[in-house]
């Protein structure tokens, strides 16, 4: 009972790290990719967001925005077959978004500077999909 117990701690704990060690590689990826001059998408809050989490805004509003904007990105997610986003990696952003959103409540009252770091993980994952849906849209037009 106790070695059952303990693999299955142990399997949870190696799980939650490989989805963590996935997320941050494919946002570090996709920021190198999208370092070489790409405008950022004006219809998302992401870059005003980015910005005043940096000069302490008020972190319920910022949280509002940025549920806003995963709103639209989901919506367009499922019900733009073209755009071809429902790959296992976007799938592994969208789940990394639902835990730091989770992150950030929970930490929001007793450690605030961890729920900003959250938040601007959620920021990056919602960038790394709104560019994504970007050059796939640009690939259709060509």
């Amino acid at each position: 009972m106790i070695a059952s117990l303990f693999i299955f701690v142990i399997s949870v704990v190696l799980l939650a790290y490989w989805l963590r060690y996935s997320c941050v590689l494919l946002l570090r990826s996709a920021r190198e990719r999208t370092e070489h001059g790409e405008v950022s998408d004006e219809r998302f809050n992401l870059d005003s967001v980015m910005e005043r989490l940096n000069a302490g805004t008020d972190l319920n509003q910022l949280d509002r925005e940025l549920e806003r904007d995963y709103s639209v990105v989901t919506y367009l997610i499922e019900h733009a077959a073209d755009l071809q986003l429902a790959s296992i990696e976007n799938r592994l952003l969208v789940v990394d978004y639902k835990l730091m959103r989770l992150w950030s409540r929970l930490t929001r009252t007793v450690a605030p500077e961890q729920s900003r770091l959250a938040m601007a993980e959620m920021a990056s994952v919602l960038g790394v999909l709104v560019s994504q849906m970007g050059e796939s849209g640009l690939e259709q037009e060509a």
